[in-house]
């Protein structure tokens, strides 16, 4: 029999404002989370009164209204590097709260991800101008870019590439876009080690809106960096509503195998995150709807063993080092949540 699986609701943030990205500094309950006011906040969720306190960064900031979509901490954690839909990547010094470098067209559309490799040297951004760049994650200096992802969809509208995520190891970065393609790279070579088809999370609408919607918005590596897992929705009657069950599809991305094909009935919405337990002991997605959702995947039955509520439609989380706190990010604010099993 599966294990019981809970989340408890310890500490809520509520705002008026949508929390994209997030990122928490390690061995804390201390977060970075970016806005849709384009004002990167920083909160200490363990204090009696958590407050959102914004960053000032100046001259140099993200443009009002630019949604903060990425955020990672790099460079052994002393530095916070943002990228928004302004096209722009600051890095911020963490000890002085101060932006020491900015890159003011990093991609030439909308970024939608940021993240830092495992020992923090690299970071990748990936934008809808479907291009992976990367970075130096100290200096913010430019150290190559990654091409392999078509833009336009099937349906030849422009497509978007939603997410990029580093294997434990840091020797492979995946890219995923709106198409369900999914690129496997090889970090030290910049070169395309495999090409995965999760095109089962991009819905065409030829009648109603002649429009899609859709494509993979979450990856995640497993601990040993074997698997891989990625999320999104699956098929969508009326696209103007996320009435589909969440989806998740693994990998054996190095023999190019789907594992498993995994979709709630019982769910509604996009996976917007995915994160394995340190350890491989289940797989967990968030995202939502018009509400908010977590569900739980063994990764060895590859079933749902837990699906549950979230206090809002999730866009990010994070998970600490003991893996049994997690900290959400989203529609209205930021939570700490309490995660047993039993």
């Amino acid at each position: 029999m599966a294990a019981s699986f809970t989340i408890k609701e310890e500490k809520k943030l509520s705002r008026q404002d949508i929390h994209f990205s997030l990122a928490r500094v390690p061995g804390t309950s201390q977060v970075y989370s970016g806005s849709s006011d384009g004002s990167i906040y920083f909160t200490d969720l363990a204090a009696e009164k958590p407050e959102a306190l914004a960053l000032d960064g100046g001259e140099v900031r993200h443009r009002p209204g630019g949604y903060i979509t990425g955020l990672a901490l790099a460079a052994d954690h002393s530095r916070l590097v943002s990228g928004s839909y302004d096209k722009q990547l600051i890095w911020w010094n963490i000890k002085t709260g101060k932006p020491v470098h900015a890159v003011a067209s990093a991609h030439a559309k909308w970024i939608r991800k940021v993240v830092a490799s495992p020992d923090g040297k690299i970071v990748a951004s990936v934008a809808d101008d479907m291009v992976c760049r990367l970075w130096d994650g100290l200096t913010g200096r430019p150290l190559g870019e990654l091409q392999g992802h078509d833009t336009e969809t099937p349906h030849q509208y422009p497509s978007m590439l939603f997410t990029c995520a580093f294997s434990p190891d840091g020797l492979q970065l995946a890219t995923a876009d709106k198409a369900g393609r999914i690129v496997i790279w090889d970090v030290a070579a910049r070169k395309t080690i495999t090409t995965l088809d999760a095109s089962c999370m991009y819905t065409w609408d030829p009648k109603q809106r002649r429009h899609s919607i859709g494509g993979v918005r979450a990856l995640a590596f497993s601990p040993d960096c074997r698997q891989l897992a990625a999320g999104g929705i699956g098929q969508i009657g009326n696209i103007d509503h996320l009435a589909a069950g969440a989806r998740v599809r693994l990998f054996d991305w190095e023999k190019g195998d789907t594992l498993a094909e995994i979709e709630s009935s019982a769910t509604k919405g996009i996976v917007q995150r995915l994160a394995f337990h340190p350890q491989g002991q289940w797989l967990l997605g968030c995202g939502g709807d018009n509400a908010g959702f977590a569900i739980l995947i063994d990764p060895v039955t590859r079933k749902i063993t837990y699906e549950g509520k979230a206090p809002f439609h999730v866009h990010d989380f994070a998970i600490n080092e003991t893996a049994d706190r997690v900290i959400v990010a989203g529609h209205n604010g930021l939570a700490m949540n309490s995660i047993s099993m039993g």
